[in-house]
Order: structure tokens, then sequence, then C-alpha cells
């Protein structure tokens, strides 16, 4: 049987980048609280991001080493679904609110094998875990940096304790070979579905709706052709 791999569109800053998420098959929208971004959203934008959503597509909510209270804050206005924690957040962190989590790991090559399976063994109680690219520029994701992903292939994914979420530098162009590389649980993307300005590069925060639709088909493209 072929396994579907799921998509998250992370980053979506208003109610139409979100429904077009959703009408193109999207499975997640990722909302971002981390305050050093342009892809962040207030709670109250995110409440109604969030509202608006159809059913069957949950609600993840990104956070960089936060503030518990923070984290309470938004939960207690936003219908999040899955808390995503992208810094040094501890295991019992990550679990203290009482909801799914994903934990970002970023891939380092001096890490190996060995670093990466002894990382994800912390996060034995997280919903997934989500492989990027390590931070640069000051920023801990949606960098539009790719990893090696021989880092996870030859089964290594397979044997990890969670599902393996991969990030890092997607786009239509490449999911395709990232997924055959990796066979993942699900795909996140960010920059690598935004509109690009004149000088060619991402407008952080605003989201393309047929790069979107061609990222899900690339997706969906690839599942077939591992079957």
């Amino acid at each position: 049987m072929t396994q579907r791999t799921r998509v998250k569109i992370c980053g979506i800053t208003d109610f139409g980048q979100g429904l077009a998420a959703a009408r193109a098959g999207a499975d997640a929208i990722g909302l971002v609280f981390w305050q050093g971004t342009p892809r962040r959203v207030s709670p109250e934008l995110a409440a109604a991001i969030a509202a608006g959503m159809p059913p069957f597509v949950s609600r993840v909510g990104l956070f960089v080493d936060p503030d518990p209270a923070q984290v309470d804050a938004v939960l207690a206005a936003v219908a999040i679904d899955t808390l995503q924690f992208h810094g040094a957040e501890t295991p019992e962190f990550c679990r203290s609110f009482g909801r799914p989590y994903l934990k970002a790991i970023a891939v380092r090559p001096e890490d190996g094998e060995a670093g990466l399976l002894e990382c994800a063994s912390r996060y034995g109680d997280a919903a997934g875990l989500l492989f990027d690219a390590p931070p640069a520029d000051g920023m801990p994701g949606g960098t539009g940096r790719t990893f090696d992903w021989g880092a996870l292939s030859g089964g290594l994914s397979q044997r990890l304790a969670r599902p393996v979420v991969l990030s890092g530098g997607l786009h239509p162009g490449n999911v395709g070979a990232a997924i055959r590389a990796v066979r993942p649980w699900a795909v996140d993307v960010s920059s690598g579905v935004e509109a690009a300005g004149p000088d060619g590069r991402p407008l952080k925060g605003i989201k393309d709706p047929l790069r979107i639709a061609a990222f899900i088909e690339e997706v969906r493209n690839a599942d077939v052709r591992s079957a």
C-alpha cells in the first residue's frame, strides 16, 4: 500500500493563505509565534485564521524557546492542535502543556547517526520529530537551506521511535527527491512556497497559492513513484 506523505504549510500569515493551503490538500498549517521573523502572527490574527480552517486541517503553533506564559496565552486564545518547538526546549518543557508536540532537531554533519539517534531518544513522547537544517543568519528555521538527506536515509528514519517530519529548504523542485531519499511521515515547507520578490528571493510571510499547489502535487507524485 502506498504511504501518503502528509504536508504542512508553515508560516501562514493570513486567512487566504491558510485556505489556499487547505484547498490544495495540505494536512496542516503552521502559525509562527516567534518574534524574530516576518512570518510571525499575533494571537488575535492566529485565532481568526485557525477558526476559519475547514475540517481535518490541523493547526500547529510554532515557538522558539518561549516563556511558559507565552504558550499558555496562545493556547487560551487560539485553537491549536499541536505545538512545535524549534529551539533548545527540554523534553520536560515540551510535554508540560498537555498537548501533542513536534520537536525540531537540526541536522549537523558532525553529529552523525549516533548523535541524531541520541537527541531523538530524549523526545520519546513527541508526536513527531522534525528534522531541519541548522540555524543560519539568526533564524532557527525557515532559512531556505537544505541539509544532507543522506543523514536520514539508509533506514534511519524508520528506526527512529517517532514519525519523521522532513523540513529545510524544500520546494516544488526538490521535494520529490527528498521523499524518495528519506521516506518521511510528513514534509514541512515555508520559504519554498512563498512568493518571489523582484530579486527572486522569497517574500517572507507571503505564500503563493500556485507554489503551494505545485509543491503538494510533487509530493503526491513522489508517493506514487515510491510505491
